[in-house]
């Protein structure tokens, strides 16, 4: 396995996506698609610890999948990709079931988008969405949204934001962000339920998830923001050590924070926390100390995602105000230069979101693997 090329955020896998997008709409040609995914699939498919959206089977799984948009059939690739997916993901949930069975905290890594079953559930809702698969994880992760016996939230993780031990987190956190917390799961829950793929006690799960993100919503005179983590402390006092917002990201600020809480509204008919949602971006991108803390062009936590995100929002919204401000958010985005070229963090992501600006449309669905759509 080419342990580089098989990665969505870094590699072959993700650099694949952007040729999707520009031979759908006739500016690439699909002979460049296949040649990235050669790439990606070179060595063997990559199914072991650590695997998950971004790395691995799931990750060249996503890209061949969509790629099915063009000529290409990929059906050899497709049956063996499955499979590997199918074997993680049940082993992921035996695992994950056993670990709320003894009453354990979980890492990120259970569950998250990145790494967990939130963005293999994010894969499977876009291109599986008919399989026993899907509502499998979509019972975990009900399960999931339960409180523990302590009182906390069962997302709740021993482990600091970093994702590794930490003595300034003896007592763990529970982490908000759409990439690694609970607003992942929410996203995925979801839209999900838009797409009416739904378990029992789904659309409870998304009401007390929305209700923890409701207990730590900081509202300021400069509109709502919420903290990036919550602390044992923290949740005992009833009240965040954050003094403000911090930058205006996908992965851990306002705009996913919104975004997911958006889909929740509409997942659920409640109007009013959708308008709050939006709201609370609309505050966010008319506030020069939030955007100027954007200091770079990829689409986890610069430029690019903050338009991505803000664009999706927009198109599920009726505020004419959004308008003007993603008129503003284009204007903003770079011209992508040639080094890094990965997804997340790279060129690909910028000029994936400079598409989405220049045309109004996104043709291959590649932003679902953001859990925006």
């Amino acid at each position: 396995m080419n342990r580089a090329a098989q990665s969505l955020a870094k590699g072959a896998a993700g650099i694949a996506l952007l040729h999707i997008e520009h031979a759908a709409a006739g500016k690439g040609s699909w002979r460049s698609v296949h040649d990235q995914l050669t790439a990606a699939l070179h060595g063997g498919i990559g199914s072991g610890r650590g695997m998950g959206l971004f790395y691995g089977a799931p990750a060249a799984a996503y890209a061949v999948h969509t790629a099915t948009i063009g000529p290409g059939g990929y059906a050899r690739a497709i049956q063996a990709l499955d499979s590997a997916v199918d074997s993680m993901t049940r082993a992921r949930l035996d695992a994950a079931h056993a670990r709320i069975d003894r009453g354990d905290l979980p890492e990120f890594a259970e569950y998250d988008l990145l790494y967990g079953l939130t963005g293999i559930s994010a894969h499977l809702l876009r291109h599986r969405p008919d399989g026993d698969l899907l509502p499998a994880v979509l019972g975990y992760l009900v399960r999931l949204a339960e409180p523990l016996p302590s009182g906390l939230p069962g997302w709740w993780t021993y482990l600091a934001p970093s994702g590794q031990r930490s003595p300034d987190y003896p007592d763990g956190h529970g982490n908000l962000g759409l990439a690694h917390g609970i607003t992942g799961p929410l996203a995925l829950l979801a839209l999900a339920t838009r797409h009416r793929v739904t378990v029992p006690g789904q659309q409870e799960a998304i009401r007390r998830i929305c209700g923890w993100l409701d207990t730590w919503r900081q509202d300021r005179p400069a509109g709502p923001w919420w903290p990036e983590a919550v602390t044992r402390p923290e949740e005992a006092a009833g009240r965040t050590r954050q003094s403000g917002p911090l930058r205006p990201s996908w992965c851990y600020g306002t705009p996913g924070l919104a975004r997911a809480q958006q889909l929740a509204g509409l997942a659920l008919g409640d109007t009013a926390r959708q308008q709050l949602a939006e709201a609370a971006l609309l505050s966010c991108l008319a506030d020069p100390a939030q955007l100027s803390r954007i200091t770079d062009d990829g689409l986890c936590h610069g430029a690019a995602g903050l338009f991505q995100t803000a664009w999706r929002v927009a198109q599920d919204s009726t505020d004419p105000a959004f308008i003007e401000q993603l008129a503003a958010l284009a204007d903003r985005l770079p011209r992508p230069g040639v080094d890094p070229a990965g997804l997340l963090d790279g060129t690909t992501g910028t000029a994936l979101a400079l598409r989405t600006a220049a045309t109004g449309v996104v043709l291959s669905g590649w932003d679902s693997c953001l859990l925006l759509n």
